[in-house]
């Protein structure tokens, strides 16, 4: 169960530099409803020295090329420094990975553009397709044949990049990690979070930044519930109760201060789910459209 409450204002992270975090000296205030937890002057900073950006060419790690799949029609291909192993596609909460290459960055950068150039393979997907295809995924067989067919496909381009390796097609399924199975369509979107707001229900799964939660005892408000009850978000046989279910971007907890809920029904805006075909990829701008911890 969680029942949390936001308090005071919601502040500027920092800049982490040296493996620790540096407090924002300007101490600024960020809006509640953007993943972004730096302000700009910080997160213009940040990038200055970042391989995300391509100001970092001369990181000597070695990098992994990675393909992940987040439902029918929806893989991409990205690049993670190798020593942080399948920490990057937990983190973007990809449904199944398998790994295509291993080597240095700029040669993992080559494959990435190629794979890009020659196939088509986006490098990212919106959070909106992501979520879209949780709820109504094949079985696992199916989702790796998809992406065998993609490593083969990948492994016979020409122009591969001579320094990096090759690695043969092995499939990694995150079913049981994020509990999937419990993952229901159609699920509601909680909004971000304002001083004194209340977020209370049951845990029920996670992907990536994504925390899928039963509103025991509803949301605040008949309009809202009603709204979200007419949807029909979350509910049905995969919903598990009578209450919504709604899924809570964590990356909109950072920079506020979290204390104990006083109430007993979440305050936030609940919202029915956005629909989302496949394929689109994530700009600029768009809320839950940057990649962050990349590398």
């Amino acid at each position: 169960m969680l029942a949390f409450a936001a308090q005071g204002e919601r502040r500027c992270l920092g800049v982490r530099r040296a493996g620790r975090w540096l407090v924002c000296p300007y101490a600024a205030v960020l809006d509640g409803e953007s993943a972004k937890d730096q302000c700009a002057r910080c997160a213009q900073l940040d990038r200055s020295r970042s391989v995300a950006a391509d100001t970092m060419a001369d990181d000597p790690r070695p990098y992994a090329v990675y393909l992940a799949y987040f439902g029918p029609g929806l893989l991409k291909v990205g690049i993670t420094a190798a020593e942080r192993g399948p920490a990057r596609l937990v983190e973007q909460g990809a449904v199944a990975y398998a790994w295509l290459g291993r080597g240095p960055l700029m040669a993992a950068r080559r494959a990435e553009a190629l794979l890009g150039s020659a196939l088509a393979i986006p490098d990212r997907f919106t959070k909106a397709a992501k979520r879209a295809a949780r709820g109504v995924l094949p079985a696992v067989p199916e989702r790796c044949a998809e992406l065998a067919q993609l490593h083969a496909r990948a492994r016979q381009l020409g122009g591969w990049p001579e320094t990096l390796e090759p690695l043969e097609f092995a499939c990694t399924d995150h079913t049981e990690l994020f509990g999937l199975d419990r993952v229901p369509a159609g699920a509601a979107v909680l909004g971000g979070l304002t001083a004194g707001a209340e977020i209370v229900g049951e845990v029920l799964a996670g992907a990536g930044s994504d925390v899928y939660l039963r509103l025991v005892g509803g949301v605040e408000g008949a309009a809202g519930e009603a709204e979200v009850r007419r949807s029909g978000a979350g509910q049905g046989a995969g919903a598990g109760g009578p209450w919504p279910v709604a899924v809570m971007d964590a990356r909109l907890l950072s920079g506020w201060v979290l204390g104990a809920a006083a109430g007993r029904v979440t305050t936030v805006p609940v919202l029915p789910a956005r629909t989302a075909g496949p394929g689109g990829p994530e700009r600029g701008g768009e809320r839950g459209g940057e990649q962050e911890g990349l590398f």
